[in-house]
């Protein structure tokens, strides 16, 4: 197994097992306890991030479906359409997560407050739709996905050891990066907007308040914390996303794929999902509060013992 293959399998495993530690945090809260209206959506994130992790890296899943003996070309097809429908999905919730933020931190004079209600809700509605579009947007990958055959390389270019992306007519293959970047660009210039928003109104909240309140009951707030860890999700996203975009366009483009490009592609890729759990347990003080009493707990049993 190359160095590169073992990255990408501990970046995924270390990905799953915290986004799923956070799935379930998420699930008991929404189910036992008064949730925050952010909840729902990092709920659906976490959630999302475990299914890219597991089908992005092409790992796990494909020696599942070995063992019951399913066929290459359906493995193959369903693969690449759940990678990408998830894709779309962690930019959209992400999108809405940040603009969600934005409207919540706003001043009760300003325009998005009047929208603060109204998007708690229609949240389901965001989400069906959301979901809704982006099963459709990617559906164009049951058709140009499949196993890997023995024809000539040059009407497919093949992606994973068993997997390929079969030739399409180049005005189709430009129609399709296009529309995927047109989605992108506009998702993440409401991302960078909400963002540059966000940053101002703690600017200002911060420079109104300072002789009122000490700085560390600013840093403390619970609103200025969330918004600060939603601004770094949002950066991490912006930079990776991107980074991850251009080489795929490239290589579609080209009609060419390095193997070790692809392994860097997949390792560039999981990065945001693997990192998203890991700043989100870092900032919430429930978690932070609740794996301290765990840890007293065992160090009483222990100690008992």
């Amino acid at each position: 197994m190359s160095s590169l293959r073992i990255v990408l399998n501990f970046q995924a495993g270390l990905g799953v097992l915290a986004n799923m530690f956070l799935l379930v945090f998420y699930t008991l809260i929404i189910l036992c306890h008064r949730p925050k209206p952010t909840d729902m959506i990092s709920g659906q994130l976490t959630f999302i991030h475990i299914v890219l992790l597991l089908t992005g890296g092409d790992i796990w899943l494909w020696d599942i479906s070995e063992s019951l003996n399913i066929e290459n070309d359906f493995k193959c097809k369903t693969n690449f359409y759940i990678s990408r429908v998830m894709r779309g999905l962690s930019i959209c919730i992400t999108c809405l997560l940040s603009v969600f933020q934005a409207v919540t931190i706003s001043p009760s004079s300003s325009f998005l407050a009047k929208f603060k209600y109204k998007l708690q809700n229609h949240m389901i509605y965001a989400f069906l739709f959301i979901w809704s579009f982006n099963l459709l947007f990617s559906s164009n990958q049951i058709f140009y996905a499949g196993a890997f055959t023995n024809k000539s390389e040059t009407k497919q270019m093949k992606v994973t050891k068993f997997c390929s992306l079969f030739s399409m007519k180049y005005i189709i293959r430009v129609l399709i990066l296009t529309m995927a970047t047109s989605r992108d660009v506009f998702l993440v210039g409401v991302m960078l907007t909400t963002s540059a928003y966000m940053v101002i109104i703690l600017l200002r909240h911060q420079r109104q308040h300072k002789h009122l309140h000490s700085l560390s009951h600013l840093s403390a707030s619970p609103e200025k914390r969330a918004t600060q860890t939603i601004l770094l999700l949002v950066v991490s996203f912006v930079v990776m996303y991107w980074i991850n975009f251009i080489i795929s366009s490239i290589s579609v483009l080209l009609w060419m794929y390095n193997p070790v490009i692809l392994s860097v592609q997949k390792i560039v890729m999981n990065v945001y999902p693997t990192i998203t759990p890991l700043v989100q347990i870092s900032s919430d003080n429930r978690i932070i509060n609740m794996l301290k009493h765990m840890q007293s707990m065992c160090h009483q049993i222990f100690k008992k013992r």
